[in-house]
């Protein structure tokens, strides 16, 4: 926390972040000590007593200073208790960490009351507090010596006014007092996090302005590339004007000696500026890599700032999960251990708040419903503590969260009466159904394998919470049990909702996203794969036949009139309600940055968020499941419209054209392959000279050309292009594997726009480059 935050936080807001951090501290130690196996072992625990009994003293401290009684007596309590078992005078055993824990829940609602100290001052806090120190003190009576039982916790301690309390503390600066125990707190926040991470509060809404800003930074870094295109444009036509300059000198030999003097003048001083151009181009290049390379660690820093560890968001860092677990399990009169696995791992902070809720539930349901009795563990030949293990990892560039039993798994016989039993499957349909058929029953709202309610189970209300918060971040669950060993429930998240892969599409010639969490699949449906059924149009996909709709009607885009005799599909929808639909093109996949829209704007209609490209251009998010709706209301109302057909010449006589030149197969193919997806029609040459016959004869937009080549090179093609009058003006690219200066060098100064590398070329820079040169196709 920044010293910032510290001077805006009140004392009591100070007391309560303390008790926070404090009892996790707490919890973590009791738990450890719970867990010891030889409490003779006193090596073993002098460790978590240590940390225990400092968070204590800490928490005592920090009572006294806002005047808050009832944390004082608490904490000191609890603090004695800790330096007897230090002292070898007093074995904390189950019944004595139960108090203890008692306590440690005790302080967390002290803190959190509202009011002051007054609040606990009244019968039904004090009551509270008496029953506690009545606990803890007969705990401590069961096992520790006479002489210190006496002197140990009163049971009229609760309220005492032995203990000396100063006044409250108006500002920081006031409280010295407190300067040990900052050091003590500092000491053991290293202990906790041995590698020393220093970390500071920051408020969501100011993580979301960094990003947006660093996002909106790249973007802008990215428009250099343009004017550094311009440049090069600039750079072509001065060359132009020379070389009309020397042949104007050549003509003007033998004539007035005044104007040759002249047009040699205005040669020099164009060489001169040719050669400024050049310098400034170089070092605009060079900027404008620089540019980029920051302005992408800028942002990338700034998204890494929104991941935190997976044991800071959830009850893993505090202890809760685990003192969850084990007080379940006590209740249920069973022995249970929570083992986790992966708390580094980083994940979206929007992620981890809404896995809290969902984690509890899996792991209460796995005490009650999965780990067995003591004996019945016994006569399987399994140990008698249970062990449940919370695993979370990166898997596939997705977040895995595992939630593991070793209990009895599930009873497959009486799962499938309890769907007959609630009429939600038929007797024969049941039988049929797959083990992981069966195993989906359990996510649905109501339903549950208890007959009866009590306070843990019973209600169905568990795994719908998972259900629902997996459908809300675009996310799977899997379940597997296997009988007598236990069951496993796999969550599949992804890792970010600030950064989301998407299929970009073309409507109407605006860019579209479609989360890819949401695609099942993209098609490209030749005309006769088309059927009509009662009006509609349909198409067989998987053994079913799907409904095909436009996405131009759903969006209000106009009607879409595909080219020529193939329709691009991209197929949504889940079990129930599956749809193509269609779009005009596929423009590849991207990983886009969400950002929200307007609050003022509304709902728009299946619009989900916004993004930006890298070239700055805004891009929508389709909701998917908004987009659902609006084709069922559709089809209801017998309001959707089939695809139109247009003769692919009619289209392709609008489209850009572009010449491929290269020896390589693999490389025209993909640069085919790349520009035909993006609308652009492609011709393709296998060498130099094949390609000077095609743009002699053929009217291109654009010419993309490698340097190797047999019969002639690229150069020599971009020299004979520039010297030839009608195409002077046109566009050249060259995409080569020589990355040397001097190659790029005589590339440009032949004539060419652009020049890459093939070993640093990526399908981005290359469409980018020619949208930039001729536009969209």
């Amino acid at each position: 926390m920044s010293s910032t935050d510290i001077r805006q936080m009140t004392m009591l807001e100070l007391f309560r972040h303390e008790v926070e951090s404090q009892v996790q501290v707490l919890n973590a130690g009791l738990l450890e000590l719970e867990h010891s196996d030889d409490q003779s072992d006193r090596e073993a625990l002098l460790e978590p007593l240590e940390a225990c009994m400092r968070a204590a003293h800490s928490l005592k401290g920090a009572a006294r200073i806002i005047s808050l009684n009832a944390g004082v007596n608490v904490a000191h309590v609890m603090e004695d208790c800790f330096v007897l078992a230090q002292q070898d005078k007093l074995r904390l055993r189950r019944r004595q960490i139960d108090a203890l824990f008692k306590g440690v829940d005790l302080l967390t609602r002290i803190a959190n009351a509202p009011g002051d100290d007054e609040t606990w001052g009244e019968h039904a806090g004090k009551l509270e507090i008496d029953s506690f120190m009545l606990a803890l003190s007969t705990a401590m009576a069961d096992d520790s010596d006479d002489d210190i039982t006496a002197a140990a916790v009163p049971a009229d301690a609760a309220l005492a006014d032995d203990v000396p309390v100063t006044a409250a503390a108006t500002t920081i600066s006031a409280a010295p007092a407190n300067h040990a125990d900052s050091r003590e707190q500092r000491e053991l926040r290293d202990a906790v996090s041995p590698n020393g991470v220093r970390s500071v509060r920051v408020s969501a809404d100011n993580l979301d302005r960094l990003l947006s800003l660093s996002g909106e930074s790249l973007v802008e870094s990215r428009r250099l590339k343009s004017f550094s295109a311009s440049m090069l444009r600039l750079k072509r036509i001065q060359r132009d004007a020379a070389q009309a300059l020397e042949l104007l000198q050549q003509k003007m030999t033998g004539g007035d000696e005044a104007t040759y003097v002249a047009l040699t003048e205005v040669r020099t001083l164009m060489l001169q500026s040719q050669h400024m151009v050049a310098d400034q181009l170089a070092e605009l290049e060079m900027f404008d890599r620089h540019s980029v390379n920051l302005s992408q660690r800028l942002y990338e820093e700034a998204l890494a700032c929104r991941m935190r560890p997976f044991a800071d968001g959830t009850g893993v860092g505090s202890g809760n999960y685990a003192r969850m677990v084990r007080d379940v399990g006590h209740t249920l009169g069973k022995s249970v251990r929570l083992e986790i696995v992966g708390s580094a791992t980083q994940i979206d902070r929007d992620i981890l708040e809404k896995l809290d809720a969902p984690i509890g539930h899996l792991l209460r349901n796995a005490v009650d419903h999965g780990i067995e009795s003591p004996s019945q563990r016994l006569l399987a030949g399994k140990p008698e503590q249970g062990k449940i293990t919370l695993e979370a990892r990166h898997s596939a560039g997705m977040l895995q969260v595992n939630v593991i039993d070793d209990g009895a798994g599930i009873d497959f016989d009486r799962l499938k009466h309890a769907i007959i039993s609630r009429k939600l499957s038929t007797e024969d349909i049941v039988a049929r159904l797959s083990e992981s058929e069966l195993l989906d029953f359990l996510l649905l709202p109501g339903f549950s394998l208890r007959d009866t309610v009590t306070e843990i189970s019973g209600r169905g209300v568990g795994l719908d919470v998972v259900a629902d918060m997996l459908k809300q971040v675009r996310g799977t669950v899997r379940i597997t049990s296997t009988a007598g060993q236990g069951t496993r429930f796999q969550l599949q998240l992804p890792l970010t909702l600030s950064v989301i892969r998407s299929l970009l599409v073309s409507i109407d010639n605006e860019p579209y996203a479609f989360p890819l969490a949401y695609v099942n699949r993209t098609l490209e449906l030749q005309r006769d794969q088309l059927d009509v059924l009662e009006g509609y149009q349909h198409f067989h996909f998987e053994g079913r036949q799907i409904g095909l709709v436009s996405a131009h009607q759903i969006l209000q885009k106009g009607e879409l009139r595909a080219r020529g005799e193939s329709v691009m599909v991209v197929v949504i929808g889940d079990n129930e309600n599956t749809y193509g639909l269609a779009v005009d093109r596929f423009l590849g996949e991207r990983m886009l940055v969400v950002q929200a829209l307007d609050s003022r704007l509304g709902k728009i209609p299946n619009v989900q968020a916004g993004a930006l490209m890298e070239d700055g251009a805004p891009v929508l998010i389709l909701d998917v499941a908004d987009m659902l709706r609006s084709v069922e209301k559709l089809s209801v109302s017998g309001q959707l419209e089939n695809v139109q057909h247009v003769a692919s010449d009619d289209v392709g006589a609008a489209r850009k054209k572009v010449l491929v030149v290269d020896d390589s197969l693999t490389v025209r193919e993909l640069e085919r392959k790349l520009l035909s997806n993006r609308g652009y029609q492609v011709t393709v040459a296998v060498d130099g000279m094949d390609g000077w016959n095609a743009v002699r004869t053929e009217q291109f937009d654009l010419i993309i050309t490698d340097i190797d080549m047999p019969r002639m090179d690229g150069i020599e093609l971009v020299t004979l292009i520039r010297q030839a009058p009608h195409l002077r003006t046109l566009p050249v690219m060259i995409v080569s594997y020589k990355d040397r200066e001097e190659d790029r060098q005589r590339g440009l100064e032949a004539g060419a726009d652009h020049y890459f590398t093939k070993s640093s070329f990526h399908d981005e820079t290359l469409l980018q480059a020619v949208v930039d040169l001729i536009g969209a196709a």
